[in-house]
């Protein structure tokens, strides 16, 4: 009988300070694979809208604790849906308490410091869970497939990052980083799609066909990156993102799991509100 699919399965293994980083490759994972699928497309929906609901209770209980944070970082290809991810997987919690920044081409004012530099002001306040469209790990990619970083300045960055994840662990911040696994067959057809909807224009770019162009250099650059940066306090996953519902349940999972070993509690009951009558 084969062995069912668990959360872990799709975690990259972790990076451990002073020797090689593990063998790791995004060809081991089908970008296609519905492992937590309930099936259908209506079953994943009605699935998410259940966690959504569980979402929201923790992350009330998170916001009422106002002690630990926790930083959800989304990285992936064009078109592997971290917009549609947010939407879908948050769908059912309150806002309060739930922040969502999104990562551009960095200005030249941020270019003017060190790369962490514009990161540090946007991580998780307490009480807060914080979803990162993009990251830190642009500063990481992008320059590696432009061949602005050579190899000693890619792992200088990376020894940076996990550094700075470190802290941020120390500092109470919990950290799940998911990667959006597509094809590159899929991303071809979310690109023409938002070319031939003239309603989609707006999210097309050209330089998302300038990026698909390397999309190998692309492929290695994260294969090296994640390698590099899956930790015991900020690890990663890859998740099989050709189809949207079983992304979004994929990650709703994890994300729930991540909350659930919090251990939330609400704020102890005020002493000084015991037998006050409201007139």
């Amino acid at each position: 009988m084969a062995k069912q699919p668990e959360l872990d399965d799709f975690r990259v293994p972790y990076f451990d300070d002073g020797k090689k980083k593990p063998l790791f490759s995004l060809g081991d994972f089908d970008p296609a694979a519905k492992p937590f699928s309930s099936g259908s497309k209506e079953a994943d929906r009605a699935r998410l809208s259940v966690i959504g609901m569980q979402l929201d209770n923790l992350q009330e209980r998170l916001h009422a604790q106002r002690k630990r944070r926790v930083l959800l970082v989304l990285q992936g290809m064009d078109t592997s849906g971290k917009d549609g991810t947010i939407r879908a997987v948050f769908h059912e919690v309150d806002p309060l308490g739930l922040r969502i920044v999104p990562f551009k081409a960095p200005t030249p004012v941020e270019l003017a410091h060190d790369f962490l530099w514009r990161v540090h002001s946007r991580v998780p306040a307490a009480g807060e869970l914080t979803i990162f469209n993009r990251s830190h790990y642009e500063d990481l990619l992008v320059p590696t497939v432009l061949g602005e970083l050579d190899a000693q300045a890619f792992e200088r960055r990376c020894a940076q990052i996990r550094q700075f994840e470190e802290m941020l662990s120390y500092s109470g911040t919990t950290i799940l980083k998911c990667m959006l696994h597509i094809s590159k067959d899929e991303q071809r057809t979310r690109l023409q799609a938002r070319i031939d909807d003239p309603n989609k224009h707006w999210k097309f770019d050209v330089s998302d066909l300038e990026a698909r162009k390397q999309w190998d250099a692309y492929q290695s650059a994260y294969c090296d990156a994640l390698a590099a940066t899956s930790t015991e306090y900020a690890p990663w996953y890859v998740i099989p993102a050709d189809s949207k519902t079983h992304r979004n349940v994929m990650v709703a999972e994890l994300l729930l799991r991540t909350l659930d070993a919090l251990k939330l509690e609400y704020p102890p009951a005020k002493e000084s509100l015991k037998g006050v009558k409201v007139e």
